[in-house]
């Protein structure tokens, strides 16, 4: 974890190390059609996670008790937020600027839970924890009494587990992780997967999907017209550490296919995985890459549900750091978010794509800063409004959210 860090901090000097000459950025003008709607989240709140349900966005995040963290929900509902509900708290939470909870919605209304929570007194020794709420029923504020279900993984070995994605199946939930039960052996990261179901049960025995990945980039997953797919930063044993994704097929999980070759030689995890969203055959996969001739965020288009890729598009101002987000549009086009260095701090910036490789001009949507601290940016669509949630630095931290029209982005030049 220390070379991890190491490396990340390298990473975000050396493309932002001309921006200690400048003064703090400005706040932007807000594109058009936004709207601010900033959760009901304490001073000091993290990790935001946006997920769909059908009443409305779902967020979560992290915020501090005086005591530990306590992993916190709300709704987005009629323009606004729903009385933010208490899914767990404690001590023990393992509270990470990259590594954040989630809430999900199963098919059946059900809402899952994950977060991090320490196993052992090692820093880096934390497992995956569930908790389940039954449907909720209206009027109220979105949830049920929540329970605890265990633990995604079933190994019980003290090393670090986490990146969950989500993905809805049959009446559950699929999950991906990247999982490091072979690293106290010496061995590698691992990527895996499991299927959450309903009331009394928690996870099958998850299954192994790649046997060596980079140590801890996020995981994303969507499911196309065929099936399920997971995108992730691959480690070849050369420490290439490019993008790649798996789909199930009717044959089963199909090996690792990279998205592009960037050929990223790092040797250390830069902490900056990749995004997918998915329609019908559409997939669309953002990532951030510091490959030659030098840092750049870029999308991807695939036709055949993930299958292959086309030519990769950038789509950064020239100073990225990443922390991508996509979203298809309505048309198929895919919206970008990414952090951008700028002055002395960093910009929330959203792109629409086009799978032909054009691009609109960026639109600038947020101001924050730089550091860890500003984390990652989330971004969902709901019919033609695209929903945004991002940390704005402090101190404290403030947890902020807004949305706008996907039309409102411009289109192709």
């Amino acid at each position: 974890m220390r070379v991890r860090l190491l490396i990340a901090a390298a990473l975000a000097l050396s493309v932002g190390a001309a921006a200690v000459l400048f003064s703090a950025p400005k706040k932007a003008a807000p594109p058009s059609g936004w709207k601010a709607a900033d959760p009901p989240a304490a001073p000091g709140a993290m990790a935001p996670g946006l997920s769909l349900s059908r009443k409305g966005p779902l967020l979560s995040w992290l915020e501090p008790d005086g005591q530990g963290y306590r992993l916190r929900i709300s709704r987005f509902v009629a323009g606004r937020w729903s009385t933010p509900v208490t899914v767990a708290g404690g001590r023990d939470f393992f509270a990470n600027w990259a590594d954040v909870p989630a809430v999900v919605e199963a098919t059946d209304g059900a809402l899952v839970a994950h977060w991090l929570g320490k196993t052992q007194e090692g820093t880096y020794d934390y497992e995956v924890r569930l908790a389940r709420s039954a449907p909720p029923a209206p009027p109220a504020n979105g949830t049920s009494p929540w329970s605890r279900i265990g633990v995604l993984h079933e190994d019980g070995v003290p090393a670090e587990h986490g990146f969950v994605s989500w993905i809805q199946e049959g009446p559950g939930l699929r999950a991906f992780w990247l999982d490091g039960r072979e690293m106290p052996k010496g061995g590698p990261m691992t990527l895996r997967t499991t299927w959450v179901g309903q009331v009394g049960k928690t996870a099958e025995p998850s299954a192994l999907l790649d046997a060596r990945v980079c140590d801890c980039c996020q995981t994303d997953a969507a499911v196309a017209a065929g099936g399920p797919v997971v995108v992730y930063r691959d480690r070849s044993d050369k420490e290439i550490r490019d993008i790649y994704v798996i789909r199930r097929t009717a044959a089963g999980w199909s090996p690792p296919v990279r998205v592009a070759a960037d050929n990223w030689y790092i040797p250390g995890c830069p902490v900056n995985g990749p995004a997918i969203a998915a329609s019908g055959r559409r997939v669309a996969v953002a990532w951030f890459t510091g490959a030659a001739p030098g840092p750049r965020v870029q999308v991807a288009f695939s036709g055949d549900g993930g299958a292959s890729f086309g030519k990769p598009t950038r789509i950064d101002g020239g100073r990225p750091l990443g922390r991508v987000d996509v979203a298809l549009d309505a048309s198929g086009e895919a919206v970008v978010s990414w952090l951008e260095l700028a002055g002395a701090g960093a910009e929330v910036r959203l792109r629409r794509v086009g799978s032909d490789g054009r691009a609109g001009q960026p639109v600038t949507a947020a101001v924050t800063g730089a550091t860890h601290a500003s984390g990652f940016p989330r971004l969902v669509r709901t019919g033609d409004l695209l929903h945004l949630a991002w940390v704005e630095e402090g101190p404290p931290t403030r947890l902020r959210a807004a949305s706008l029209p996907a039309r409102a982005l411009p289109l192709h030049r």
